[in-house]
């Protein structure tokens, strides 16, 4: 039985995970200032963390611009520039003028700032920053009210904020950047950090958001623990640590045929890589024996590549190749399979084979062709593109709201869904969100998806249940990406980049393996 520590220790790590949408965080401030009986405690809080930020990010900082917004979110920013003033340095308050403070709270933070000598001053088209190494701009402009694109005042103040050439601060949320979607429908600033109040954003971990925040920090304002009560977080975040929360021990006493058998179906006529890639990323993580279906005239380079594998060349779908499916435990299928008779033909078999599936590339095209759910256990890994197929909607509609997407793919489908992507998105029927927050750019290459596959089949042959399977495979698949460009860099990353580093990711958390060493 766990003892009172762990269960506090448990509570806290659940906490530091959680990540919530505006109107969870609008009933958690809510719920602070009646505790507290003055919202302006928590601005002050807020004033006074984001001082601390700019100090300890540039701590030689002697000039500041600080671009208010009407709301809290510019109240916050007169708060801090109070602050500033008020410890010598060179403060420049710069509002639209039309962005007259209107909440009471923010009048009251103007007020405070202006009667401890404070100037603002009307925007005209320009910051008139320096590029000196001690200015520093501060984005307090919309916070978490984002609705809709940015009207032609805030576009103009973006742009002048993104045009000056020193760091800039956001507070909270970068202005034009959705809180809830890290969606930008028009203008967004692009800061160099963001400091988050309360309790972090959903949003902010997906999607086009990653480009404007920069490294993201919390002031939790003193909000405590009563305040979250009954709130749910939106999403959870999938962490480093996190990696070997649900991977299956592996004893001993151990042979090929306890750690699973995968079938990788794919690779038609000139896309033999592909299945190849799913293949060995399979081996990697773990799976017992891999065998890949594939054109017969691939079969000589999958086995020159990787002999481990055994390779079947099949133009056609045999009583003997459904035996190769009916043997598997998991059916990994769609790199390289194409849509042509080819690929129908083994995507309807291997639907046919039943076992759990992941279903990638083109077989998701087959897929959304279909009516009704997916195969049960099913696993789907779509990028954004093939994510707007299953959906019958657009690209441009999945990147609007990367979460809420994941959440109708697994109730159309009913089953996990891992959508791809900066900032990958995990969902499955009546399971809280996952955000991956692992992963780099230089992953966006051709087979990346294809080695995904590979890593969450084979996590699912070893035991996993499709939804963990699918949140730990896209964790250790980012995590490997991560640890291959910190190598040489992210330009030029290719997908066999990841493989050694897949293995050595999966056998960190197992010190099982060497129980009864004599060395």
């Amino acid at each position: 039985m766990r003892n009172a520590a762990e269960t506090v220790a448990d509570k806290a790590a659940d906490m530091a995970a959680a990540r919530f949408d505006v109107q969870a965080l609008r009933a958690i401030e809510a719920r602070a200032t009646r505790r507290l009986g003055d919202g302006f405690e928590l601005m002050q809080r807020a004033g006074l963390a984001a001082w601390r930020e700019v100090l300890r990010r540039w701590p030689h900082a002697q000039r500041l611009t600080v671009v208010c917004g009407p709301g809290n979110n510019g109240g916050d920013g007169y708060m801090l520039a109070r602050l500033a003033h008020e410890s010598g340095r060179d403060v420049r308050v710069v509002r639209a003028a039309a962005h007259e403070a209107t909440g009471a709270l923010a009048r009251r933070a103007e007020a405070g700032y202006r009667d401890a000598g404070g100037g603002v001053v009307a925007f005209d088209g320009g910051l008139g920053c320096g590029a000196d190494a001690g200015h520093v701009v501060v984005d307090a402009v919309l916070g978490i009210g984002l609705s809709r694109a940015p009207d032609a005042v805030v576009t103009a103040l973006v742009d002048a904020i993104n045009g000056c050439r020193c760091p800039v601060l956001a507070l909270d949320v970068p202005t034009g950047v959705g809180a809830d979607t890290g969606a930008t429908p028009g203008a967004a600033v692009r800061a160099n950090a963001c400091i988050e109040f309360i309790a972090p954003k959903a949003g902010l971990r997906t999607g086009a958001a990653l480009d404007c925040t920069g490294p993201l920090s919390l002031a939790a304002l003193g909000v405590e623990a009563d305040d979250f009560a009954g709130i749910e977080p939106v999403a959870v975040a999938l962490r480093a640590p996190d990696l070997h929360a649900a991977w299956p021990p592996r004893s001993r006493d151990s042979h090929k045929g306890r750690h699973g058998r995968v079938a990788c179906i794919g690779g038609d006529s000139g896309h033999g890589g592909a299945i190849l890639m799913t293949a060995e990323a399979a081996l990697r993580s773990g799976a017992g024996l891999v065998d890949v279906i594939t054109r017969p005239g691939h079969v000589a380079a999958v086995l020159a590549r990787r002999p481990e594998v055994m390779a079947h060349g099949a133009d056609t779908v045999t009583d003997t190749s459904r035996t190769l499916l009916e043997r598997a435990d998991v059916l990994a299928i769609g790199p390289g399979l194409g849509q042509g008779d080819w690929g129908r033909g083994w995507f309807d078999a291997a639907l046919a084979a039943g076992h759990r599936h992941v279903i990638d590339a083109d077989a998701l095209h087959l897929l959304a062709h279909r009516a009704g759910p997916a195969p049960a256990d099913a696993i789907l890994t779509p990028h954004p593109g093939e994510a707007a197929a299953l959906l019958g909607g657009a690209t441009s509609d999945v990147q609007s709201d990367r979460l809420r997407a994941v959440r109708q793919l697994a109730e159309r489908y009913q089953c996990a869904v891992v959508l791809k992507g900066a900032g990958t998105v995990v969902g499955a029927p009546c399971r809280v969100t996952r955000l991956v927050e692992a992963g780099n750019p230089g992953m966006a290459v051709g087979g990346m998806g294809d080695v995904l596959t590979g890593v969450i089949a084979s996590l699912c042959a070893q035991g996993l249940e499709p939804f963990d399977a699918a949140c730990t495979g896209a964790l250790l698949h980012a995590l490997a990406g991560d640890r291959a460009a910190h190598e040489g860099g992210p330009r030029g990353l290719l997908p066999s980049d990841l493989m050694p580093w897949l293995r050595r990711l999966a056998n960190d958390g197992d010190v099982a393996w060497n129980r009864g060493s004599t060395n």
